[in-house]
């Protein structure tokens, strides 16, 4: 009876031994399957790379192994599991990249530290007996595309998950490096996460919430995450990093310009609503003016403390689009002030068009909210928390081996950037600036034919030339940000802007005291008129 217990026991070891064995080739062939699927998979908008990845990590997560940790490679995919207890006191991982021919040479290592806190969540909910923590290195990145084809360091993506938890907002960071032989000149560093059915068209976006990049030495990109999920380095051509030292001062004066000019497009505005005329559609126009530049400051300020990872995404993305449609507003304002311009000036003839003002109010308000719209409508991913790289030099040398993140609410996608930030912007200063030029001119051949030169003529000069340089011509500064230009272009641009309603301010309470002053020399005159016609 002993003899048919122990071989009983022994079929039963020798049946669990390859079952356990026979789980592991079913991950290893998975692995090796997804080589082989990756080409179609970057090249098909399809929902094959989410079910690939996913079914790689319920394999890792149901496979049966001993006491040292599970290790597979194929030719793109490295893949890792552990099993923890409640005790878990911290890991470090540290592992190569799968070899490729063209990589022989240049084997670059990346590594993973988890804290003692990744398990405490989970051990408090429920007394697990076992946690299984798994981590995927993927040497391409073939299955994580998405709408701007981001470019990432080596290609490489790194990816960790306990058992089915959602482990987040950690207190310690995970620590994510990546060591590589590149050169990083003319790039700046992010590291992101996979945000998983955060777009329409792919099955996720790269998003650097709840990362801080670092650079511990030049070979080095360091990431601390509060979260689990798939890491890389997103890689963004760029001038250099935002010196840190500037931003003290810089984040100063935007504070206090754009305070002030709050109040004063404020107190502008209160001024017109007390002492308005009716049919007066130039005054009209400057105050839309003055509450585009309102909110445009108003939500400048609150941008930055948005985006903090604490703060909703979705609260984010709106004040991101609320900040782009001020700034498109504003400009769009700008814009029509020099066509408005042209009309006064330019054209010799009164112009009369029917519901003007409500027509410029369509254009100034409508076209930036329906591009904005568009925008949310075809991408949402567009707006959201976006990174600015500071960098600090360190040891007394010129190279940048340093830096950190600062976010704000803004932007994110580099193509509607350069389009309906830099280009809008670019077309509504050149146009103000045709205009004035062309006005110039005019009023350079008024001045001519007046008799008496430098009265009225001159006053008009000045006047348009005040116009326009405080409608518009300011923003041209952001095209100056290279080379030795970059530091005076930096605070020249952030004084200008962040006082323009301040500025604006100045340019109401002069019209305002001229018109007066105009209106008592009129009445002078007319009271000397009459007081001759009676003698």
């Amino acid at each position: 009876m002993g003899h048919h217990v122990t071989l009983l026991l022994c079929l039963c070891l020798v049946s669990s031994q390859s079952g356990a064995a026979e789980a592991v080739q079913e991950v290893l062939r998975w692995m090796n399957g997804m080589d082989v699927k990756k080409g179609r998979i970057a090249t098909a908008n399809s929902k094959s790379a989410p079910m690939l990845i996913h079914g790689l990590e319920q394999r890792l997560l149901n496979a049966s192994f001993g006491t040292h940790p599970l290790t597979l490679q194929s030719e793109t995919i490295q893949a890792l599991a552990f099993n923890l207890n409640c005790s878990f006191a911290g890991l470090s991982v540290s592992s190569d990249v799968p070899e490729q021919p063209q990589q022989a040479r240049t084997k670059v290592r990346h590594a993973m530290q988890f804290p003692k806190e990744l398990t405490q969540k989970a051990c408090k909910l429920r007394r697990p007996r076992r946690l299984r923590l798994i981590c995927v290195y993927f040497s391409t990145s073939h299955f994580f595309q998405d709408d701007n084809n981001s470019l990432l360091l080596h290609n490489y993506v790194l990816g960790a998950q306990l058992d089915n938890e959602s482990v987040n907002d950690l207190r310690e960071p995970i620590h994510i490096s990546f060591w590589h032989n590149k050169s990083l000149e003319g790039y700046t560093t992010t590291c992101v996460f996979w945000k998983e059915e955060a777009n329409k068209r792919h099955w996720g976006v790269w998003s650097p919430e709840g990362c801080r990049t670092e650079r511990p030495s030049d070979s080095q990109v360091l990431c601390r995450c509060n979260h689990l999920s798939y890491f890389a380095v997103l890689m963004q051509l760029s001038q250099d990093p935002l010196p840190a030292e500037l931003l003290a001062p810089l984040t100063y004066i935007s504070l206090v310009g754009c305070s002030v000019s709050i109040v004063a497009s404020l107190l502008t505005i209160l001024l017109y609503f007390l002492t308005r005329k009716k049919g007066d559609s130039l005054t009209c126009i400057h105050m839309n003016l003055h509450a585009s530049v309102l909110l445009l400051n108003v939500t400048f300020l609150l941008s930055p403390t948005l985006a903090v990872p604490s703060v909703p995404g979705p609260a984010c993305t709106v004040l991101a689009a609320t900040l782009h449609y001020a700034l498109l507003s504003c400009l769009t304002w700008t814009a029509i002030e020099g066509f408005n311009l042209y009309l006064l000036l330019v054209r010799v003839y009164n112009v009369y068009i029917r519901r003007y003002v409500l027509k410029l109010c369509a254009v100034g308000w409508g076209v930036p909210a329906f591009l904005v719209l568009l925008l949310l409508a075809i991408k949402s991913s567009v707006y959201g928390r976006h990174t600015i790289l500071l960098s600090s030099n360190q040891g007394g040398s010129g190279n940048v081996t340093g830096s950190q993140n600062v976010s704000m609410c803004w932007v994110q996608s580099p193509v509607v950037h350069r389009v309906l930030v830099i280009g809008y912007g670019g077309l509504t200063s050149l146009f103000n600036l045709v205009v004035l030029a062309w006005a110039l001119r005019v009023l350079r051949r008024l001045k001519a034919q007046e008799k008496a030169p430098g009265t009225r003529a001159c006053k008009d000069t000045v006047t348009v030339l005040g116009l326009t340089m405080l409608l518009g011509t300011t923003w041209t500064l952001a095209f100056f940000s290279f080379d030795i230009f970059l530091l005076p272009q930096l605070f020249l641009f952030t004084i200008f802007n962040s006082f323009y309603g301040f500025f604006l301010f100045l340019w109401f309470c002069f019209q305002r005291c001229r018109s007066e002053a105009e209106a008592a020399a009129e009445a002078e005159m007319e009271a000397f008129s009459s007081s001759q016609m009676m003698q």
